[in-house]
């Protein structure tokens, strides 16, 4: 397993999932997506993620995506994809995973009003015991989940080999890792481009993105940057991004997969369209994603 360790602290892609005019997903656009992104040179590729609209879509939907994905990756990338809900389910995903090629599986965060400290360790357990071969990576996003309880895990299962971390809050990051275990796993900063400098510089080797599907030679100028210690570079990159983001963040992310999907539409690679509870963009921040396009294209000519 540290091979993959080594493999996923890199840029995980997280995809949208395409609609057609119909509303059903469109798998082709889907493959194209993900062929971009390898020949842009990105290395892990994460279907079924909060930016793939995981919870708007059915149980077959998400097989299907992760099938679509995994075949346009190839062995240009490693696939971690998303899955779970409840522990029963969420370890029938990851086998489906692994038999289509999966190298790994981000397990989102427990979805249940009453989440014990063990608790989450024997949720976790429970879907890396099902798939012993494959690599498990939990999102953490509660700050209420400390380095005891992940190194409790990592004790358990050999095959957790790595933490999505998304609370923002870089101080207690690094607490966090240094508690289970720096070099043990691979930590990926999973709030993307905004704050992975902060991360990096505590530990992160990682990080996790939605904007690498629009724009993946940005995401990838940042990570070259950070590892070859240049963060004024990278926060030159940060400064390109940040207004794209914080439109993303927005009242509490209500936009954050559709800002990303008008991206994509402008540059026609798939459809705007978002499924509920996300929403389709005001005229305004349309206008405004194309401004912020306009200013890419004139940074990389």
């Amino acid at each position: 397993m540290q091979s993959l360790i080594e493999m996923l602290n890199d840029v995980a892609a997280v995809t949208v999932t395409p609609f057609d005019a119909g509303g059903a997903v469109d798998l082709g656009a889907n493959a194209e997506l993900v062929r971009r992104l390898v020949g842009a040179g990105v290395k892990v590729i994460t279907p079924n993620g909060n930016t793939g609209e995981f919870y708007a879509l059915t149980p077959d939907e998400r097989r299907r995506v992760l099938e679509s994905t995994a075949a346009a990756a190839g062995d240009g990338a490693i696939v971690l994809a998303g899955v779970g809900l409840d522990a029963l389910s969420a370890a029938e995903a990851a086998r489906h995973a692994r038999d289509h090629g999966a190298r790994a599986v981000m397990v989102h965060q427990p979805v249940h009003p009453y989440v014990a400290a063990e608790g989450w360790v024997d949720y976790h357990r429970q879907i890396a015991e099902a798939v012993p071969e494959l690599g498990v990576v939990p999102y953490v996003r509660s700050p209420r989940i400390t380095g005891e309880e992940v190194a409790r895990l990592g004790e358990a299962c050999p095959n957790v080999v790595g933490v999505k971390y998304a609370v923002p809050d870089p101080v207690r990051f690094a607490s966090v890792a240094r508690d289970a275990g720096l070099e043990r796993f691979a930590w990926l900063c999973g709030l993307a481009e905004p704050y992975t400098p902060a991360y990096w510089a505590v530990g992160a080797r990682g990080f996790t993105s939605g904007l690498v599907t629009a724009a993946p030679e940005l995401t990838l100028r940042m990570r070259d940057a950070l590892r070859a210690g240049d963060f004024a570079a990278a926060m030159r990159v940060w400064e390109l991004i940040r207004r794209f983001e914080e439109l993303r963040g927005a009242d509490s992310s209500a936009d954050n997969v559709a800002v990303v999907k008008e991206a994509l539409a402008q540059l026609g690679l798939c459809r705007r369209d978002v499924r509920p509870p996300s929403r389709a963009l005001p005229a305004a921040v349309r206008e405004e994603v194309a401004a912020i396009l306009a200013t890419w294209q004139e940074g990389a000519a």
